[in-house]
């Protein structure tokens, strides 16, 4: 039987083997203890029982956050694919009437780019008598800004050249940073209330408890 896929480790109930090898959320080694004990303990400390290695004998599994863990592991791929990647100036082209639904699908675009650490030239190209106005192209081009928010920083300001209006967006790396922590805690927070909603379910589902008194 092949083993699970990295990204679809085996969760709680969904572990099939009958005893694992327990590893805690602390990282201790809590030696090999049946499948059921080890739910018990991790939702003792209400967190996940998660199948990290399937092909040991036993297999070994760990007590943690598994949405905190899948985050996390999410955001190390993207910073190494950031890192191997060669850094490059990407452009995005704007037209100084466009239309909203085409500027929310040029942004989504750009802060990919700006995501992925890469610098971005926006270009505003102008047309016959759109040239006569240029405030329509800096009012573009602070709407640019404004949507990126703190996740570049202006590096060349914005300045006409022949009939386009450009402007150098770079990657703010620390406000990124501060941006990934916050997002880590609310998904944190997010996963704990979704445990918290399960098992509020399934305690309402539970028979009531009888009494041994005849």
């Amino acid at each position: 039987m092949a083993p699970p896929k990295s990204d679809q480790h085996r969760v709680n109930d969904r572990i099939r083997a009958r005893e694992v090898r327990l590893i805690g959320p602390d990282g201790n080694q809590l030696g090999i203890k049946p499948v059921p004990e080890a739910l018990r303990m991790a939702r003792g400390l209400d967190l996940d029982l998660v199948e990290v290695a399937p092909m040991a004998n036993p297999p070994v599994c760990r007590i943690m956050d598994y949405g905190k863990f899948r985050y996390e592991e999410a955001q190390k791929a993207k910073e190494a694919r950031r890192k191997t990647s060669h850094v490059t100036v990407k452009e995005v082209k704007f037209r100084p009437k466009i239309g909203k639904g085409d500027f929310d699908t040029k942004m989504r675009h750009l802060i990919e780019f700006i995501e992925d650490g890469h610098k971005v030239k926006v270009t505003l190209q102008f047309r016959g008598r759109e040239m006569a106005h240029p405030e329509l192209g800096r009012k573009i081009l602070d709407d640019v800004i404004e949507t990126v928010g703190p996740l570049a920083k202006v590096e060349n300001q914005a300045r006409m050249e022949g009939r386009s209006m450009t402007l150098v967006l770079a990657p703010d790396k620390k406000a990124q940073e501060a941006i990934k922590k916050a997002e880590a805690e609310a998904a944190k927070e997010a996963a704990a209330e979704a445990k918290a909603a399960e098992q509020a379910a399934a305690a309402a589902e539970a028979p009531p408890e009888t009494s041994g008194e005849q």
